[in-house]
């Protein structure tokens, strides 16, 4: 797996129960919203407990990598706008978009999500541009293809699909609900 690019390194290394959470809570409150934290630990109860905390506390647990000793956790934080509505107008739910995908329809699957997220885990073949770069990429993408635009619940997705139709694609579908709910074969 390549190296994963966070916005923020909290290191809790050598501190045992409850001390990795609390630094953990206290770094995230300084965290602006949808960005990435790693939280290093060597305590091996700490997976459980931030996976716990996370959810409990509304953040993303994205994963744990271990290397050696240290565990590198990996956390999302909340935006607060997982409930937004939606505007896009062309939608499309994970079991047609995995249709098209066993068909072997010549498309774009465009993942929004932050690196990290798409670290762990993605969609075969899916081209990652995070949301917050989708502005100076937008010539990475080919007008003549129908896109599908992914992310965790289809809110940053709808997002993007939003500011792609407004430079002149034509073809952007919204996938919903996205990578929280997908069953299809991914890749990490």
């Amino acid at each position: 797996m390549e190296s994963i690019k966070t916005d923020m390194i909290v290191d809790a290394k050598g501190l045992a129960c409850p001390m990795p959470i609390v630094r953990t809570k206290k770094s995230m409150n300084e965290l602006e919203p949808g960005k990435v934290m790693e939280v290093l630990a060597t305590d091996k109860g700490s997976r459980a407990d931030i996976q716990a905390w996370a959810k409990s506390s509304g953040h993303q647990y994205l994963g744990t990598i271990e290397e050696g000793t240290v565990l590198k956790h990996y956390l999302r934080k909340s935006t607060g706008d997982e409930k937004e509505e939606m505007k896009h107008p062309h939608v499309i739910n994970n079991e047609e978009l995995e249709a098209k995908i066993n068909s072997g329809e010549n498309m774009v699957i465009l993942d929004v999500r932050e690196y990290a997220e798409y670290a762990f885990n993605h969609i075969s073949g899916a081209k990652s541009i995070p949301l917050g770069e989708l502005e100076d990429r937008m010539a990475e993408l080919d007008k003549s293809k129908e896109i599908f635009v992914v992310c965790r619940t289809g809110n940053r997705s709808d997002l993007a699909a939003q500011k792609l139709a407004q430079n002149g694609f034509n073809q952007v579908v919204n996938v919903i609900p996205g990578m929280s709910n997908w069953q299809g074969s991914t890749t990490n």
